[in-house]
């Protein structure tokens, strides 16, 4: 009789197998709860209960497909993300994605601003019996669904608007002067909305806790840093962020692994002399002579001091010594922006930036000072994918949408404050397409004719799900 032969492989077959079933069960809404304590903060059951009952999880929710260790012990199979798919592009689903979008997009608010756009998505997760803790950062909102227990990942919409008059005429317009959604972040809040809903239905596949970051201010202020110091990441091992872009088909997905988005910084320099007569020169010391050494020699910090294969930029947007057309200023104002790709050659930058302009300055007998607007956190840092993650989000993406609505990006010189998160934990930002030329929606991000193709909500709401449960399905 061989090894694997006989009743004890007959019995060892018989575990094995019922190792893999579950049984699915029934929940009560008094499953979630949610508690007032502290300043006006919600703590969800996040916090308490759920930690305590991942079991319980598993073996009392509902089910909209099999589970996933009902049919396969966790194996992850092309099906479940045309499943995930198709859940999004339910027709009562789409609209109502539009819907959250529409509403968002009408009453766009500005960094730190956003009430009502969080009293919206506040009461949506509300309706979906979803747990949340509130407020973060002012406005923003940390949500679970899951089993309340490890792994964490999260997923992060931001929820802020732009300082600009919309100029696209459609009927669901802007409807507050000087404001508007020109980023695409209303997409952004009604795809991670949609998410959380898909989510639920299929919560009892989660072999962990997906957290559902919505964030404020990520245009101006930092919100992430902010949203950081509040508890947003608090024991998150991996954390994603889509954005829509114009410049690739809707539902395309493209993103790259390592640096993907410069480290972005501003300063301003107020170079000082002595003011006089234009007419008698000797007599001033003339900061507009320093200061346009201190511009050109700024030039020579990229061209002859970094690498050729290490892009950079350093760009002098300002210049103002005033208008006075006889006489040389007390002093000169120059301002601008430096960006790189790496954390070493980004704060190299700032270092060298500073130094050119007060030692130029003190060529010409002036002195100098350099603001970097560190109180106002206006320091970005570079946005990395971690390499796993990018494998990650890849494999999801071509599952979706398939390898030829893939691409691989190349590096871009905007900035993002998703950075804050990728420096603390492994992270992945990823781009999905809009641009639909008959819609006319081929503007980029910032202007005031930018506008979306919505068919994009459905595939991004997807993308985020299929990524969150595949991700602990192979890693809980």
């Amino acid at each position: 009789m061989g090894p694997l032969q006989g009743p004890g492989f007959f019995l060892i077959s018989i575990l094995l197998f019922v190792s893999c079933i579950k049984i699915i069960g029934g929940s009560t809404s008094s499953d979630l709860f949610y508690t007032y304590f502290d300043g006006g903060a919600y703590i969800s059951s996040e916090d308490s209960f759920l930690k305590n009952r991942s079991s319980y999880r598993r073996s009392h929710m509902p089910s909209t497909s099999p589970s996933l260790e009902e049919e396969d012990c966790g194996v992850w199979v092309t099906k479940y993300s045309e499943e995930i798919l198709e859940l999004a592009k339910r027709p009562e689903t789409v609209e109502w994605l539009k819907g959250l979008r529409r509403r968002i997009h009408e009453n766009p608010e500005l960094a730190f601003q956003e009430y009502e756009t969080s009293r919206l998505v506040r009461n949506e997760l509300d309706q979906l019996q979803i747990s949340y803790r509130f407020p973060l950062a002012g406005t923003g909102i940390r949500a679970s669904v899951g089993t309340g227990g490890p792994p964490f990942i999260a997923l992060r919409a931001d929820m802020d608007a732009l300082p600009i008059q919309e100029a696209v005429e459609w009927e669901h317009r802007s409807k507050v002067p000087g404001k508007m959604h020109a980023c695409g972040h209303d997409a952004h809040t009604a795809m991670l909305l949609g998410a959380a809903k898909i989510l639920k239905s299929r919560e009892n596949n989660l072999k962990g806790t997906v957290i559902l970051i919505f964030q404020p201010a990520e245009e101006a202020g930092n919100g992430a840093k902010r949203m950081m110091q509040d508890g947003a990441l608090e024991d998150v091992e991996a954390i994603f962020a889509i954005h829509v872009s114009h410049e690739r088909p809707t539902g395309t997905i493209g993103s790259r692994p390592g640096p993907l988005l410069a480290g972005c910084g501003f300063f301003r320099a107020v170079i000082s002399g002595r003011k006089g007569d234009a007419g008698s020169p000797h007599l001033s010391v003339d900061p507009v002579l320093a200061a346009s050494a201190a511009v050109i020699s700024l030039q020579n910090l990229v061209s002859r001091e970094a690498n050729p294969l290490d892009s950079q930029v350093v760009s002098v947007a300002s210049f103002n010594g005033g208008d006075n057309l006889d006489q040389i200023p007390q002093s000169v104002t120059i301002a601008g922006t430096f960006r790189a790709f790496s954390n070493a050659s980004f704060y190299g930058l700032l270092k060298r930036v500073e130094e050119v302009i007060v030692e130029q300055a003190s060529v010409y007998r002036c002195s100098a000072t350099v603001d970097f607007f560190k109180k106002e956190t206006q320091i970005y840092p570079p946005t990395v994918n971690d390499e796993y993650m990018y494998e990650h989000v890849k494999k999801v993406a071509i599952d979706l949408v398939g390898a030829k609505n893939f691409i691989v990006v190349p590096p871009m010189m905007g900035a993002e404050d998703f950075s804050f998160y990728s420096e603390m934990v492994p992270a992945a930002f990823f781009y999905i397409g809009v641009r639909n030329e008959t819609l006319g929606s081929t503007h980029s991000g910032h202007s005031p004719y930018f506008m979306i193709d919505e068919e994009v909500l459905p595939i991004g709401a997807a993308a985020h799900v299929a990524i969150a449960e595949r991700y602990l399905n192979e890693n809980g």
